[in-house]
């Protein structure tokens, strides 16, 4: 069975710092790209950041960029947010999901099929 279960957020002041964990089971991260989402109260979910094992690519979203760091341990099947310098505009739920088969992070990532999410961990950024 493949699940996606995703740990690490909280509450922290700005300039604070977390980081999401996104543990899989069911399939090899060597294989499918796994993005991140987030959503906040009344406004469209939004990706993140995307990472590929099979190309090795990352995207980040420009919001985040700079800030949040991506990565992957094959031996854990996890996937890791760093999310540092947080804003208050962070404040959301956050979500992993898992991409195609074989696909890349290049090109848009967050506009492809995802076929398995997490359930959201919340992240709140106090200013």
């Amino acid at each position: 069975e493949v699940q996606l279960v995703e740990s690490g957020g909280g509450l922290v002041q700005t300039g604070g710092s977390l980081r999401l964990s996104c543990a899989a089971s069911g399939f090899s991260f060597d294989d499918y790209p796994i993005s991140w989402f987030r959503q906040a109260p009344g406004k469209m979910r939004e990706g993140v950041s995307c990472i590929s094992r099979n190309d090795g690519s990352t995207y980040y979203a420009d919001s985040v960029k700079g800030r949040f760091t991506i990565s992957a341990d094959n031996a854990k099947n996890t996937v890791y947010l760093q999310l540092n310098n947080l804003k208050p505009e962070d404040t959301a739920v956050y979500y992993c999901a898992r991409g195609e088969y074989s696909g890349t992070c290049y090109y848009s990532p967050f506009m492809r099929a995802y076929d398995y999410w997490s359930r959201g961990t919340q992240v709140t950024v106090s200013s």
